[in-house]
């Protein structure tokens, strides 16, 4: 009876400690355990498991998705489910009126001046996008701003495709009108009205080499980063003979790890806790 009272602290000092080892583990260190494939297929088949992960691992409910207008990550049920608290950004009013009902949405220009009244600097535990860094102009700008709007101990991670992969680069050097064309033609879906309109690529940053990200991403306030590179896509799916051509291509230069050529990245942020 006389021992009770000292085991109750004993578990709570370990349950705190075991937090902190939880919640300062390195971005780098996590993305060790997590270990993506080389392959873009991984990291479309598992961005939202890795939100999840970082989500779980660093202690983060507010979340705000960064151009998720039409089509955000999760609708309001599975986010109430994945103990998520969603907040859906996009620059445009027109995207944001498409938002699925239920969901909370905020109306700013992640590189602009955050004067909107939507913006709620460190109001957020995380920040999120796919496939809309490669679309804005200023993004050294959106970076300082992520970081501004993020709550101490907050994550980001963009994904985004990177140049110069062939693929990204023919896009970046065509016409719009032609690359919207061409985008059409290998993707009806794609077309003007449908659910996955094509938007400009402007590229600004986009790149897979941390030695290029890093000393932009450190400007903007950032220590504790992490760049997952990966090659491949699948824009020849329906290519027999060049669909096998560019898969061997992206395979050595994932092997030999030629960043100059990858096809998309994740970049993971994480601000100091102060």
């Amino acid at each position: 009876m006389s021992l009770a009272p000292a085991a109750a602290p004993r578990a709570s000092v370990n349950a705190s400690s075991a937090a902190d080892e939880q919640t300062g583990r390195s971005l780098a260190r996590l993305f060790g355990e997590i270990r993506p494939d080389w392959h873009s297929a991984w990291a479309w088949d598992n961005y939202e498991s890795t939100i999840l992960t970082l989500a779980r691992t660093y202690g983060l409910r507010s979340v705000c998705e960064i151009g998720g207008g039409r089509d955000p990550l999760f609708t309001a049920g599975q986010a109430t489910e994945r103990g998520i608290d969603l907040i859906v950004n996009d620059i445009d009013a027109g995207e944001l009126a498409l938002t699925p009902a239920g969901l909370k949405t905020a109306r700013f220009d992640i590189a602009g001046d955050l004067s909107e009244p939507d913006v709620a600097p460190g109001g957020y535990d995380m920040m999120i996008s796919r496939m809309v860094f490669e679309h804005i102009d200023g993004v050294e700008q959106a970076w300082r701003n992520v970081h501004a709007l993020l709550a101490p101990g907050g994550v980001a991670l963009a994904f985004f495709p990177t140049l110069w992969a062939p693929v990204f680069a023919l896009n970046h050097v065509l016409p719009e009108k032609a690359s919207r064309a061409i985008v059409h033609a290998l993707f009806p879906a794609r077309r003007d009205g449908g659910s996955d309109p094509k938007f400009p690529a402007l590229y600004d940053w986009c790149r897979g080499n941390p030695r290029i990200l890093t000393p932009m991403l450190n400007r903007a306030g950032f220590r504790d980063i992490h760049i997952q590179p990966f090659w491949g896509h699948g824009y020849f799916d329906r290519m027999p003979g060049l669909k096998q051509l560019d898969h061997g291509f992206n395979a050595l230069a994932a092997k030999t790890g030629w960043s100059l050529v990858t096809t998309y990245a994740y970049v993971v942020v994480r601000k100091e806790r102060g």
